[in-house]
């Protein structure tokens, strides 16, 4: 196995192209950027146009050939894979390239894997990736071995490979069952929330589209916000006062990204319903990144995959300060955009405007009079509506109010 002087692992990044080049390159750069946050280095990228990935070798026998000769010139110690290979394709471009390969889900994976700071979260982490790595015991036997468990062999990814089947079923088993009490967790302490009828909104988008930068800007908190990939993979919520005085409960939660592997969506989907119940959307784009339009696009397809449709969306378009941004974007299926800088906190008044009219908007105007023995349904509704105007007269205080319908004030 080759290796490096300095420590650092470095890969050749290779992609299948079936007919979309462009869109391959463009996800070569985001493979680049992963490895780089999972703590490698990228020695070149590779495009293999093929009308389909080749079952055996994903890249064709020839192409892995190359790549062995290209790794000796590039002092690289393996191939990362744009998709997730199986079984057997993992095997024979091994035993082709006589190095380490890694595909994108292992890749993601150790990155979550790096990430996760809260129990839920390892949990999480843990049960995916020893689904996928039950998925990859079949027929390979020892020559996992030198597949190692991602960049740097992190968390579980440390296990043995050649694990017992039925030792990982045991684990899945248990921490299936710890995932559950947590979901039941998460829906009793979402359930309170729904009761308090404080509005919620889920803010998602694409990873390090600024979500948590955002979260911080608005709610005075101190989230961890890098310009990384998944810097931030715990949910966090924190209440934001909007300056009408109405509250409003802010949810930041892990970010999307293409081709997001079905084992961290199942294993996350506790996490990820926090946007299924959230009375609001808050999508939040990176306007500098080049590839913003497809980045909207996946990021609904994601939502659409998880059955959160329906809801009020407000798009914010971030980063507006930086010079790449593009002043031209635009969000169809959003019912209000705005474009903002969350670091520098350029247009956060039109962003508090927009979330006040699509809250207005969800409820109903109320013209009536409350009598003084009754003026804790006034502090209800400072605290939970939105309080037009009102009046203290001799038979009580005449209010006019934005209300949450359904609700008797």
């Amino acid at each position: 196995m080759r290796e490096i002087s300095d420590g650092t692992e470095r890969y050749l990044l290779v992609a299948v192209s079936c007919g979309d080049e462009e869109r391959s390159w463009s996800s070569l750069e985001e493979l680049m950027a992963l490895l780089e946050t999972a703590g490698g280095e990228a020695a070149e990228g590779f495009v293999q146009n093929l009308p389909h990935p080749d079952p055996a070798t994903y890249i064709g026998s020839g192409k892995a050939q190359e790549m062995r000769e290209m790794m000796d010139a590039y002092d690289a110690v393996g191939l990362l894979c744009d998709d997730e290979l199986s079984p057997v394709q993992l095997k024979n471009l091994s035993d082709i390239i006589d190095g380490k390969v890694i595909d994108r889900t292992m890749l993601i994976l150790d990155i979550f894997a790096a990430h996760a700071h809260t129990r839920e979260g390892k949990i999480q982490v843990e049960m995916a990736q020893l689904k996928y790595r039950m998925a990859h015991l079949r027929g390979i036997g020892t020559a996992l071995s030198r597949l190692g468990g991602g960049i740097g062999t992190r968390g579980p990814g440390e296990t043995k490979l050649e694990s017992d089947r039925r030792a990982i079923q045991r684990r899945i088993k248990t921490l299936s069952a710890e995932i559950s009490t947590m979901k039941n967790v998460r829906a009793t302490t979402r359930k309170k929330r729904q009761q308090s009828v404080i509005p919620t909104a889920a803010i998602v988008g694409y990873t390090n589209a600024g979500k948590s930068t955002l979260l911080n800007r608005l709610t005075g908190s101190d989230v961890i916000a890098e310009d990384k990939l998944f810097a931030t993979l715990d949910p966090t919520t924190r209440t934001c006062v909007l300056p009408d005085g109405q509250e409003i409960l802010l949810t930041d939660t892990v970010g999307f990204i293409d081709k997001l592997p079905h084992h961290l969506i199942d294993a996350f989907r506790s996490t990820l319903e926090e946007a299924k119940y959230a009375d609001y959307i808050i999508h939040v784009v990176d306007s500098a990144d080049e590839n913003a339009d497809a980045h909207i696009r996946i990021v609904y397809d994601t939502l659409n995959d998880l059955e959160i449709v329906g809801k009020p969306v407000i798009t914010v378009f971030n980063k507006s300060d930086l010079p790449e941004s593009e002043a031209s974007f635009y969000d169809a299926r959003a019912d209000r955009t705005v474009r903002i800088s969350a670091a520098l906190g350029e247009g956060i008044d039109a962003f508090y405007d927009a979330v006040s009219d699509v809250i207005r908007e969800s409820r109903e105007y109320i013209d009536t009079m409350i009598p003084y023995g009754e003026t804790s349904r006034l502090a209800g509704i400072r605290k939970y509506g939105q309080l037009l105007s009102e009046e203290y007269l001799p038979e009580g205080i005449h209010i006019a109010a934005y209300v949450s319908r359904g609700r008797i004030w």
